[in-house]
């Protein structure tokens, strides 16, 4: 309204102020077109940003990520078979162990049990990692997965259980997944992770591709454990057998597909590579791997083997308290150390993997961080008590994920489909089982290669940012840890720093978490001085 006034008077100017009056024709001829845009601005209306987090494009921001919903369902599913094992393996790691009364996780002697305890983890360990990770796509909107960790079920199994029931062993977890929650909702896992170096954040990711390439190739037995090494080239220092070969030609096929850049060229290779092991098995019975047959399959035979219905019986059987009463101080105070050391591997193993992840998707903002950071790591959180509840061992963000990345999934829907994939199992077992580890290996050891990428961004020439990088990069794989190599990282940082008068340029986090790595690092001396005393 108040602009009218104004035109017109330049408009009635004299023709002495033809310029001028052709100056204000232009303003006024461009906002005479502006009523005709007018009509177009509702067709791009501004409630548009509100509207995609009710489509299946908007909420898991598929296009925004630059993906397509055929790439989400298949990196989820090349996600899953490359850690699909973790059915197998986790019961192999907690049906075999006895507790304090000598009874098996299915409360039977083991004389008694006939194998209920390995169904039992198995159905177990698949129902909580597809409920987990199925929340961790539609919330943490994040292509990663979470399953029972391995390291922290082996601690446990050899650790844990010895000193107590299953039932107080799992407890022990879930209190772990209680404090480690409350941490999040804190912040403070949060403020860690913002507080890391990016010379360190950089050594993450290139040290956990060093790792799961260790992973996979011990996964196939393509190295071993040496006699007077240690690690070597197959069995006995040479390759041999034909699941080597299966591994072989199954790396080499997923390398020519990539380099071909054919879409799905890790699926393809994992479910071609599984054809050919079947029928390598259907001629020549290779076997299972043991001391006697070292040229067997790693961990499962290419085959089907019947079928038999999930056993849940494990869901709930937890006990939280049972461990605690009538244990001495200091035998209490030995507990709260062992689930001091659950709590920091599972920590720093998960801010690992998912700027891991995050990096090699190229998720990560300018922070260094993946967008919706605190959904994801109230989740994982959430895992690690769904793991002690479901009686499996604290479940954790997978590194594996890499691989679905590898393969282009950017969004949670990934993680949807590896979720739903994890709970098909619970009926689809017997086919899943015919993956053998020598399929999905490959998958891990290209992936290892994707992830060397970040190398570059570390400054090796400043010995104040290469020395943590190395030793976080190199102690992931030597130590077979992701948060040994995290904890000599941020130790190393700040010694050097402080060596240097530059303790004041040190995050005030950082301090505590060196400390805490300190411990960590020594746990195995404390309990024992703890509990001995």
């Amino acid at each position: 309204m108040a602009s009218t006034p104004s035109r017109k008077p330049a408009a009635k100017k004299p023709a002495a102020a033809k310029k001028p009056s052709t100056a204000a024709a232009k303003p006024a001829a461009a906002t005479a077109t502006k009523p005709k845009a007018a009509p177009s601005a509702p067709k791009t209306p501004t409630p548009a940003p509100t509207r995609p987090s009710f489509t299946l494009n908007g909420w898991f921001e598929i296009t925004k990520r630059g993906s397509n919903v055929g790439r989400e369902i298949r990196g989820g599913l090349v996600t899953f078979f490359t850690m699909a094992y973790i059915i197998v393996l986790n019961p192999l790691i907690l049906g075999f162990a006895a507790d304090k009364d000598g009874n098996l996780i299915s409360g039977l002697p083991a004389d008694q049990d006939g194998g209920k305890s390995l169904a039992m983890v198995a159905a177990a360990t698949a129902l909580v990692a597809g409920v987990m990770t199925i929340i961790m796509g539609v919330y943490g909107r994040f292509p990663v997965a979470l399953a029972a960790g391995l390291g922290i079920n082996s601690i446990v199994a050899g650790t844990i259980a010895s000193q107590m029931t299953w039932p107080q062993a799992m407890g022990m977890v879930a209190w772990e997944g209680i404090i480690i929650t409350i941490l999040v909702l804190t912040g403070f896992r949060k403020a860690v992770m913002n507080a890391v170096p990016r010379s360190i954040r950089s050594a993450i990711s290139v040290g956990i591709g060093l790792f799961i390439t260790m992973v996979g190739l011990a996964d196939a037995k393509f190295i071993t454990a040496g006699s007077s090494t240690p690690v070597q080239l197959g069995s006995n220092g040479s390759l041999a057998g034909w699941p080597i070969l299966v591994f072989i030609i199954g790396l080499f096929l997923l390398i020519a597909l990539y380099v071909a850049r054919v879409k799905g060229a890790m699926l393809i290779a994992i479910i071609s590579t599984t054809v050919i092991a079947m029928g390598v098995n259907a001629a020549f019975s290779p076997g299972g791997y043991s001391a006697d047959n070292l040229t067997g399959w790693a961990l499962n035979i290419p085959a089907f083997d019947g079928w038999s219905a999930p056993d849940l019986g494990l869901i709930g059987r937890v006990d939280l308290i049972g461990a605690f009463n009538g244990a001495s101080a200091g035998t209490i105070l030995g507990f709260i150390l062992l689930i001091f050391a659950l709590l920091l591997a599972d920590f720093f193993d998960t801010m690992g993997t998912i700027v891991a992840v995050g990096a090699e998707g190229k998720l990560l903002n300018k922070d260094g961080n993946p967008d919706h950071l605190q959904e994801i790591l109230i989740v994982d959180s959430l895992g690690a008590l769904a793991g002690g509840l479901g009686s499996v061992s604290s479940n954790t963000s997978y590194i594996e994920s890499a691989s679905g990345v590898g393969d282009g999934a950017r969004t949670g829907l990934a993680s949807v489909t590896t979720g739903v994939a994890f709970l098909l199992c619970l009926v689809l077992a017997p086919f899943v089982d015919m993956v053998p580890s020598e399929a999905a290996a490959p998958a891990l050891v290209f992936v290892g290669c994707l992830m060397m990428a970040q190398v570059v961004e570390i400054n090796w020439a400043d010995l104040e940012e290469s020395v943590p990088a190395f030793l976080c990069l190199a102690l992931m794989p030597f130590a077979y840890s992701i948060s040994v190599g995290i904890g000599a990282g941020f130790i190393s940082h700040v010694l050097i720093k402080a060596l240097r008068g530059k303790a004041r340029d040190i995050h005030p986090i950082l301090w505590a978490v060196a400390a805490a790595f300190v411990i960590y690092f020594a746990q195995s001396v404390i309990i024992g001085a703890v509990i001995g005393g």
